[in-house]
């Protein structure tokens, strides 16, 4: 009688050494792992680069295989040059990380006696090195790490990058199983259509199954208890069944904040007729979501359109949260993905040096409204194009694809990350008129194949519904640092001319995926690599190395100077460098935010980058530990659903020997992610940064209408530098008699005020902080402590308005938190 699918991971009992030696037998914790990690844990040396090593394992005992009955071992990821022997025979060589595998050993295991297997792995680097010295036809350049790198399909940052450590690691990254079975259910699609008045789904579930013991398919979907769908059909002589469905008055998905994120599971079950032989589930949900790039008034658009909501998408790009990610908990992608959500984070884009993402990663952003950004795995460089490489991509990228078709959070597929960067870069051939494929292949730049052709084909067999774009930054052929068309990197603050963080909305373009600003991690994160206590100082040995980036501190340096006073004491250091960051992305934000309901002129803003893979000091906004730095705050506070904002005209300062500007022009807008239109009350002050002291009456606007999904222009006006002192400008808003927003512009640059005296008073109530202040305050950072949330933080205190911040996690017994403000004493 046919049974029903057996499925044991192969998670413990493992051994690893160094091949070829007399070395001992270590233990293995558990698979999935790398050998970094098994080193680490026997406290044994570990290299940048590993040699050869070997894992093995006895494999739990079988039955004998009846007939039609199939053992098979499943590798989800093996990292990344891997030979895999089953009782000393070759049963698989594997040399991309990325490629899931499956061997039938059915005919090679025997009933009652034990089967060793071992997997062989060999250096990257070295292996990567042979096939770029065999085809010195190509030309090996790029940004970041060994060019050798681009001739293996391994995770690119292993090899170094500007925020990261070279560290090419191997092993069995991703699970090990011994499956049975006499059929199972191998593939499960969803194809399907939200009509015109989002009032229908339709579509087709089709189910890919292996073995021939299965004869029939029953389908089903079902939201919570209830089933929706559901129906059966026969296994037709390709293996395939498939069965069309209809759901009427769908509950439809939506990115957080603009509605709920409502799942489906559908699930396929292969059967003989009479026993139920394998079932595979897929959680789902049903949206209908749009790249809108139309010609306008100034280039083309490019932004996100959900079940017909416009959607400005703020958020972050991702790296792999470790340099070793087998350690990358469940828990740990919970807490990162929760963290933007309540950030008011809408997408993340999962950058194309990484990892194609774990599966949880992807069923978070799913659950909680995160629209996803998937680069393909490609980063900086000239990548390579010969047969059996193109032949890797296209069997990687057809089961990422594969696997990832499902989830409603899936935005786009971006074909690479700067690789055309590097070919305006380098003058590699790219000639946008020229439409053969077969041509390209021919050419200095033969990646464009994989980007225009290779790829496209696979999303457009594999995802249809998914829409793709060649690369970030792409646009339309034209030069990647157009603004008028396609996304942009825009890194001509902190790279490229250093541009004054003020002037950041000024430099984006139709849709900003990558800018920053690098500021210096919590001191708790430098103590923790800086073992040295004597190191515990700015700009020692040990701190600087713990910076990959380009001109690290010498660019932290200049930010400084041209706008804090500077401070020697770590500390207060780092204080101030977590406030320049946060500046800088408040002037971004704020400004493409404002431009969003401008004609749509900027569909969204992703900040390089959320989260770090090591303790470092780099352009997240959230360290290794999961540490906010302020940046987070700031960029939380202008992407609220309902944002208040002020700004005076920049003038820059540092040229013509810093002469102020003798009349400054200001504006006040509202941004609003709101569906619907709402009334408010909005308030606008100017105050003495001297006395405290309003120096005007305050205007107020009642019953104000704030435009749905976009920009409500308030309030222009000049202020007269020469007849007034120094003031800040401070907004406030509410709606429906609740405070929803503030915002507070500031005189360029803060080096220039004096910050003395300030009046602050931090008052703990319970699972509160009240902060006042008596004369205009800037960036009052509270700590950071482990298992301690604060609602909000780097805020703006004037007089006369207190700030209510909740912190949860903080017992009865605890200290206080600290705090610091610029200027403190």
């Amino acid at each position: 009688m046919a049974m029903a699918t057996s499925s044991q991971e192969l998670t413990t009992g493992w051994k690893f050494r160094q091949i070829d030696t007399d070395d001992e037998w270590l233990n293995v914790a558990r698979v999935p792992t790398n050998v970094h990690l098994d080193l680490l844990n026997h406290e044994k040396q570990v290299l940048r680069s590993m040699p050869f090593a070997v894992i093995r394992v006895t494999l739990p005992p079988i039955l004998p295989a009846r007939a039609e009955e199939k053992h098979v071992l499943a590798f989800d990821g093996l990292d990344t040059y891997a030979t895999v022997k089953l009782d000393g025979k070759v049963i698989l060589e594997s040399d991309n990380m990325f490629i899931e595998h499956r061997v039938d050993v059915t005919d090679k295991l025997v009933d009652g006696k034990e089967s060793v297997l071992e997997i062989a792995f060999k250096p990257a680097l070295a292996e990567a090195q042979k096939i770029k010295d065999a085809h010195p036809e190509h030309k090996w350049v790029g940004f970041n790490g060994d060019m050798a790198r681009l001739a293996v399909r391994k995770a690119q940052y292993h090899f170094g990058w500007d925020w990261g450590p070279i560290l090419t690691t191997c092993g069995p990254w991703k699970p090990v199983r011994l499956e049975t079975y006499y059929a199972r259910v191998e593939d499960l699609r969803v194809d399907y259509e939200v009509d015109d008045t989002f009032s229908k789904v339709s579509g087709k579930i089709t189910a890919t199954i292996e073995g021939g013991s299965g004869k029939h398919v029953i389908f089903s979907a079902s939201f919570g208890d209830k089933e929706v769908f559901k129906g059966t059909t026969e296994v037709d002589s390709d293996g395939k069944a498939a069965v069309g469905f209809h759901v009427s008055e769908p509950k439809l998905w939506y990115p957080h904040g603009y509605g709920e994120q409502p799942l489906y599971t559908v699930t396929a079950t292969v059967t003989t007729g009479e026993h139920d032989l394998d079932s595979l589930s897929k959680r789902t949900g049903f949206r209908r979501g749009e790249l809108i790039q139309q010609p306008d008034d100034v280039g083309k658009t490019f932004f996100f359109r959900f079940n017909g909501i416009d959607v400005f998408c703020g958020g972050s790009d991702w790296i792999p949260a470790d340099s070793f990610t087998p350690r990358i908990s469940d828990d740990r992608y919970r807490k990162w993905l929760e963290m933007m959500v309540d950030g008011y984070q809408i997408m993340i884009r999962v950058w194309g040096g990484g990892i194609w993402e774990s599966d949880i990663f992807y069923d978070l952003c799913d659950e909680l409204g995160v629209l996803v950004w998937q680069d393909f795995m490609f980063g900086c460089g000239n990548y390579p194009a010969f047969p059996a490489i193109l032949k890797s991509i296209e069997e990687e990228c057809t089961c990422q694809t594969r696997r990832l078709r499902h989830h409603p959070s899936l935005a786009i597929y971006a074909g690479n990350n700067e690789d055309y960067q590097v070919q305006e870069s380098y003058k590699l051939t790219y000639d946008y008129e020229d439409k053969d494929p077969q041509s390209w292949l021919k050419t200095d730049f033969p990646a464009r194949y994989i980007y225009e052709k290779l790829l496209p084909d696979v999303v457009a067999a594999q995802s249809p519904h998914i829409p793709y774009h060649p690369g970030s930054p792409w646009g339309d052929g034209k030069i990647s640092s157009n603004p008028t068309v396609g996304d942009m990197h825009q890194w001509n603050v902190w790279h490229g001319t250093q541009e004054k963080y003020q002037i950041f909305d000024t430099l984006g373009g139709r849709f900003n995926s990558e800018f920053g600003m690098e500021a210096f991690p919590h001191i708790d994160t430098i103590k923790h690599y800086v073992t040295d206590p004597s190191q515990l100082y700015p700009q020692s040995h040990m701190i600087d190395f713990h910076n990959k980036a380009d001109g690290h501190e010498r660019r932290i340096a200049t930010y400084l100077v041209e706008n804090f006073r500077t401070q020697t004491d770590l500390e207060k250091f780092i204080h101030l460098t977590q406030l320049s960051q946060a500046e800088a992305l408040m002037f971004g934000y704020r400004g493409w935010r404002q431009q969003w309901g401008q004609k749509r002129f900027c569909g969204g803003a992703l900040v390089w980058q959320l989260n770090d893979c090591w303790p470092v000091t780099s352009w997240s906004i959230v360290d290794y530990f999961l540490r906010k730095k302020p940046a987070y705050y700031a960029m939380r506070r202008v992407l609220a659903p309902i944002a208040v904002a002020v700004k005076r005209a920049h003038h820059d300062w540092s040229v013509v020997h810093a002469r102020p500007a003798k009349s400054s022009k200001f504006e006040v807008w509202v941004a609003s992610s709101r569906t619907k239109e709402v009334k408010a009350t909005v308030e606008l002050r100017y105050i003495s940064i001297a006395s405290g002291e309003d120096i005007q009456p305050a205007k107020r606007w009642e019953d104000l209408s704030i435009v749905a999904n976009g920009t409500t222009p308030v309030f222009e006006s000049e202020i007269d530098n020469t007849a007034t002192d120094p003031h800040v400008l401070a907004t406030r808003i509410w709606i429906d008699g609740k405070l929803a927003s503030r915002d507070v512009d500031w005189p360029q640059p803060l080096k220039y005020l004096d910050f003395a005296d300030r009046g602050v008073e931090v008052i703990a109530e319970g699972h509160q902080v009240r902060v006042t202040a008596k004369k205009p305050t800037k960036g009052l950072v509270f700590e950071e402590r482990e298992g301690v949330l604060v609602e909000d933080s780097a805020l703006d205190i004037v007089p006369g308005d207190e700030h209510v911040v909740r912190v949860r996690g903080l017992g009865k017994q605890d200290k206080a938190l600290k705090w610091a403000y610029l200027g403190q004493p």
